[in-house]
């Protein structure tokens, strides 16, 4: 299903913010724009990279398999960023799931399409490389963490990173305004769902969070701060 959308939206994306208003009209009007809802599978890993995307209401999260049949969630990709585009550019293979976990609205554009607009707005391709830069920079760090800290730290750190993508204040504190379970959070933490679980309840019992079982709210940022960069509190 396409919806009409005012392209404001795209103003606070990753690639198209630098765009003046008829600019960010153009590249919505070359794209297809369309809701998924929630548990949509928006591309599976190993699908020919033939399209770009762009969110823009919701939340998707990045899966990939490994070889040994797991799963680990790569990231949770947020309004006005890019999933997808990478892979597409460079004509290869999408390397993990992308699943919408709320009813979101995207953007996408062919990769030909996308090559085009970059043609036409350099700005757009200079976006694009720097995000992704980014965010190999962020998965740089990850792999240093799963390595050289703490477990506690590991999960202190995923779930700072999820209150700075995702946080709302609430009566309570900084709620992740997603649902996440425990084993979402044990992957990106590279750490087991026994592990978390038991952390969690130790902090819940020290009001550092009030969770239950797809829900996450942070009371203490200073004390999870603290014990993300000094292993402690």
């Amino acid at each position: 299903m396409t919806v009409e959308l005012d392209p404001a939206l795209l103003e606070g994306a990753d690639m198209f913010d630098v765009l003046d208003a008829p600019g960010r009209r153009e590249v919505l009007q070359a794209g297809v724009v369309r809701r998924l809802p929630q548990g949509k599978v928006v591309f599976s890993q190993g699908d020919p990279g033939t399209t770009c995307h762009t969110l823009l209401e919701g939340r998707v999260k990045i899966v990939q398999t490994r070889p040994d049949g797991g799963q680990s969630v790569i990231r949770f990709i947020g309004p006005g960023e890019m999933y997808g585009t990478v892979a597409a550019l460079m004509d290869k293979p999408f390397p993990a799931d992308a699943v919408a976990v709320l009813d979101s609205t995207e953007v996408y554009w062919p990769v030909a399409v996308m090559r085009q607009l970059m043609t036409r707005f350099p700005q757009v391709a200079i976006r694009s490389a720097a995000s992704a830069g980014s965010r190999l920079f962020e998965l740089q760090h990850r792999v240093g963490e799963l390595s050289g800290e703490k477990v506690e730290q590991r999960i202190a750190r995923a779930l700072v990173r999820l209150v700075r993508q995702a946080g709302r204040r609430t009566a309570e504190g900084i709620e992740i305004d997603f649902p996440i379970t425990r084993q979402e959070l044990a992957e990106m933490a590279g750490s087991t769902l026994h592990t978390v679980s038991r952390t969690l309840s130790a902090w819940d019992e020290r009001e550092i969070t009030a969770s239950s079982r797809r829900h996450i709210v942070v009371r203490k940022l200073h004390v999870l701060l603290d014990i993300a960069e000094q292993g402690g509190d």
